[in-house]
């Protein structure tokens, strides 16, 4: 068993460097649990790659929900991924719900269709990046932090939604609400052809600023102490630099944080959790 979870472990280290280096903070005995839990999200959130259409993508979906529901029990003992991740489930007693939502609303990037309202970003970001942060915190603590998780995950996920602006426009898909889009004037056509505009960025800027109400909202919420789970929230202390970074530069090339400075970034959140959401 401990090959497949330090075969999740390398798969992290390759595929969500920031998380990776978030999982190395926590206590020694649950990393294995962390390394777990974000490979699986790495599995789900790469489908639309490794699958390329959207049937194809949908049937791993569904196999990674039939998995975490403890239907294919067998399949999941041979894939190092599968097999860790239940062997975390059974050993810290997570439910499953989580799990099947972040499936669920991982088919939405199956497909072109635009999101539409904030709320549906929003619902988006909960259900997959607020979900893994309290999945991530119950492993650490043992205890609920669903209240934290949410802003922390809707902060962390939307800022990556931001950064990935320009290869969502590449590939023909709309995750910059339709309604934000509309109040500034902004196509998606525009949009899919690459085309800036002052609308395009008090759309982008609008959507910062969101990010940055919510990220408020988990200065609040992080005032009580929680140490144990520090590493799950950890990733959230790159969202404040990404957003001054996206904001001073073009919106279909933005400029991104080097890799030494997102780890210093999360090392020195670890040092002081104040800085989490500063």
């Amino acid at each position: 068993m401990q090959d497949a979870f330090d075969h999740c472990a390398e798969l992290v280290r390759t595929a969500d460097r920031d998380r990776y280096i978030a999982a190395l903070f926590a206590a020694a005995e649950h990393r294995d649990g962390l390394f777990a839990l974000y490979a699986f999200n790495a599995e789900v959130a790469r489908v639309r790659d490794v699958a390329r259409e959207p049937i194809p993508g949908e049937i791993r979906l569904q196999w990674w929900r039939e998995v975490v529901c403890g239907e294919r029990s067998g399949e999941a003992a041979a894939n190092p991924v599968a097999a860790a991740l239940m062997a975390t489930i059974r050993r810290y007693n997570l439910a499953v719900e989580p799990f099947t939502t972040l499936i669920e609303a991982r088919q939405f990037d199956l497909y072109d269709e635009p999101m539409v309202r904030l709320s549906d970003l929003e619902a988006y970001a909960r259900q997959t990046g607020s979900a893994l942060i309290a999945l991530a915190a119950r492993v650490l603590s043992g205890g609920d932090l669903e209240s934290a998780a949410a802003s922390a995950g809707i902060a962390y996920a939307m800022t990556g939604v931001l950064s990935a602006f320009p290869h969502h426009a590449r590939r023909g898909q709309l995750f910059l609400p339709i309604e934000l889009l509309s109040r500034h004037g902004v196509n998606a056509e525009d949009v899919f052809a690459g085309r800036p505009s002052a609308g395009l960025n008090a759309a982008l800027a609008e959507l910062r600023a969101v990010v940055r109400r919510h990220l408020g909202e988990v200065r609040q919420n992080l005032k009580a102490p929680h140490p144990e789970a520090l590493a799950a929230f950890l990733p959230v202390a790159l969202v404040e630099p990404s957003l001054r970074h996206l904001e001073r530069t073009d919106a279909f090339a933005p400029a991104g944080i080097s890799p030494w400075r997102r780890q210093w970034l999360i090392w020195r959140a670890a040092r002081n959790p104040a800085r989490i959401a500063a």
